[in-house]
């Protein structure tokens, strides 16, 4: 039956979306001269507009299956686009399903191809805000509460520094600025991901693991010695870095055999759209959930483990701020949740997060009457949360 939009010619359409693939290589930070195309809000502004427009012809179509012999003309004509050598890669998947969600599609294509600066960031800012305002200045007189009415009713950036997430799916029927919120978050996730993704591809950690893995390949019996000398140079030097690196290398020994499974699986996670605070109940909950058969089960295939943590414990003694100098990913991965150390690390986290004394500080907010979403504390939360709780059948 052929394109049946009442409004617009298949052949606008087509040379419509041409447009809105220059503006998104523009986006990825560059001209197609090769040299870096400037960033303000009015340039943001327009490609989130060519958003909305695409997600108002494409939705339409989703409202009849009269509309199905278009979707598949426009897929067909895109197909052909997209294959063409010249085309992006990165814009490969561009399709009728992706136009309905366009300012998803622009949102996530900025995160992926672009290390957002600054100067790009106070651009994304302004311009959500501006277009938020523009809307509602359309729909009365006193725009500038509602707007803040609005903010306030989502828990946004006005709230608090990263407010819970939404999903990018649910961002334009919520306005321009929710989006933002999600991607502040999203970039604090990733962030921390590369943080610690580093440390385990530090050629010092890998090191340390390749250590590990002789040292602990030998009988119980032996390794114990070599720690209690190396306890004995720690004790006649009284270096607390010594203690650190010993904490470390015990550390590092319970993971060896799990090397390679925790770095895919820290490679692979996306946001996952929660706050630390609902990340940090999930934590908490595993002291209840775990049962006694989950804890014979790991001990039973992780003797070995087993025996490291039960050295560690009596090891560290009662220098446990030792678990709090080596790195958050590290002490999350190391320690199972049915370990005593598990606990008595939590249960440190549960007094920092609640803003009760500690001499084990890792981070101001407390004091500053500030949430914790963008601090160390924060940061070991989330290790704990992506690896116990979405990684669980690794930790």
């Amino acid at each position: 039956m052929g394109w049946r939009h009442p409004q617009i010619s298949m052949e606008e359409v087509v040379n419509l979306i041409k447009g809105f693939v220059d503006i998104l290589i523009l986006l990825s930070g560059y001209q197609s001269s090769g040299r870096i195309a400037h960033w303000d809000s009015h340039n943001v502004k327009k490609v989130f507009q060519w958003g909305l427009f695409f997600e108002q012809v494409f939705g339409s179509f989703s409202c009849s299956d009269d509309y199905a012999s278009s979707v598949e003309e426009i897929d067909a004509a895109l197909s052909e686009i997209t294959s063409a050598a010249s085309f992006p890669k990165g814009l490969a998947h561009l399709s009728s399903a992706t136009l309905a969600k366009a300012r998803r599609f622009v949102l996530e294509h900025l995160i992926h191809t672009l290390p957002l600066r600054d100067v790009h960031l106070r651009a994304l800012l302004t311009a959500t805000v501006e277009m938020d305002l523009e809307e509602l200045s359309e729909t009365g007189h006193d725009f500038l509460n509602a707007y803040f009415n609005k903010l306030k009713s989502q828990n946004t950036l006005l709230d608090q520094r990263i407010a819970p997430a939404t999903t990018t799916e649910n961002c334009g029927s919520d306005g321009f600025t929710r989006i933002v919120e999600w991607l502040l978050g999203s970039m604090t996730w990733n962030r921390w991901k590369s943080k610690n993704l580093s440390y385990f591809l530090d050629k010092r950690t890998i090191r340390l693991v390749s250590g590990a893995s002789m040292i602990f390949s030998a009988p119980k019996i032996q390794w114990v010695q070599i720690f209690e000398r190396l306890n004995l140079n720690i004790s006649a030097g009284s270096s607390d870095d010594g203690l650190c690196e010993t904490t470390e290398l015990l550390l590092l020994g319970c993971i060896t055999s799990r090397w390679t499974s925790l770095i895919e699986h820290l490679m692979s996670i996306s946001h996952d759209y929660k706050n630390i605070l609902e990340q940090y109940n999930e934590v908490c909950n595993l002291l209840h959930g775990r049962s006694t058969d989950l804890k014979s089960k790991q001990e039973a295939t992780c003797t070995k483990g087993s025996d490291i943590l039960e050295y560690l414990s009596g090891f560290l003694g009662n220098q446990m701020y030792q678990l709090w100098k080596v790195s958050p990913v590290l002490a999350a991965v190391a320690i199972p949740s049915w370990s005593p150390l598990f606990r008595l690390y939590l249960s440190e986290i549960q007094i920092q997060f609640q803003g009760d004394f500690s001499t084990m500080r890792c981070c101001n907010c407390a004091n500053d009457k500030k949430e914790h979403n963008d601090c160390e504390l924060a940061e070991r939360i989330w290790c704990l949360y992506i690896f116990h709780v979405n990684g669980s059948h690794l930790a």
